[in-house]
């Protein structure tokens, strides 16, 4: 049975274009995989706590010496973790806002830089422990971002899953979303034309 971690990052939640992707993507894939498990994320409705020097603590205090608060702090970074170890494709959805990703993605993405159990460090730099799985996704811009310097996410998003392991990535991208409906028309059933064809080798 294959497994699918399925996240919004969008402030406009299932009504952001990047949410509306990725649930066209899910859907697709469904059909194809009707014993599969999805589980699903939503960093905007459920958003969590931004790093702070308590949660680092917490992090970093040893099992045995961690007060009651500290073992809450990383029982939810556990459980975030676990479910996308669990997780065989992830699929992401990523609006852009002023040239960045979401700070709710952000803080997702400190919760499950977790040093010995998503990356360990060695003579040779950090090692991701995330294997093993692929990762589709879905960047919605206002403007054409893509592929010159104004575009920060693309590296930023590639490196973060590369550094916990994740290194098949995929990203699919709609852009000039802000540009007049009939860019935003032709950008998005593009887009859509791409996932199709991905949902059919995912």
């Amino acid at each position: 049975m294959k497994t699918l971690l399925q996240i919004h990052s969008s402030i406009f939640s299932a009504g952001g274009e990047s949410s509306q992707l990725v649930d066209q993507f899910v859907s697709q894939w469904r059909e194809q995989n009707p014993e599969s498990q999805i589980t699903m994320r939503d960093v905007a409705v459920n958003p969590l706590p931004h790093l702070d020097a308590e949660r680092i603590g917490a992090f970093f205090t040893p099992a045995e010496m961690r007060t009651p608060e500290q073992q809450q702090i990383v029982a939810q970074s556990d459980a975030l973790i676990e479910e996308i170890k669990q997780a065989q494709i992830i699929v992401l959805g990523l609006p852009m806002y002023n040239f960045g990703i979401p700070s709710t993605l952000k803080a997702y993405f400190d919760h499950i830089a977790r040093a010995g159990i998503t990356f360990k460090y060695t003579e040779n730099g950090a090692k991701g422990l995330l294997t093993g799985k692929k990762a589709y996704i879905f960047a919605a811009r206002g403007g054409m971002y893509a592929g010159t310097p104004l575009d920060t996410q693309t590296d930023y998003v590639r490196n973060f899953l590369g550094f916990i392991g994740i290194t098949d990535v995929e990203f699919v991208y709609a852009e000039g979303l802000n540009m007049g409906e009939e860019t935003k028309a032709t950008s998005l059933k593009n887009a859509h034309k791409q996932l199709i064809k991905l949902t059919k080798i995912a």
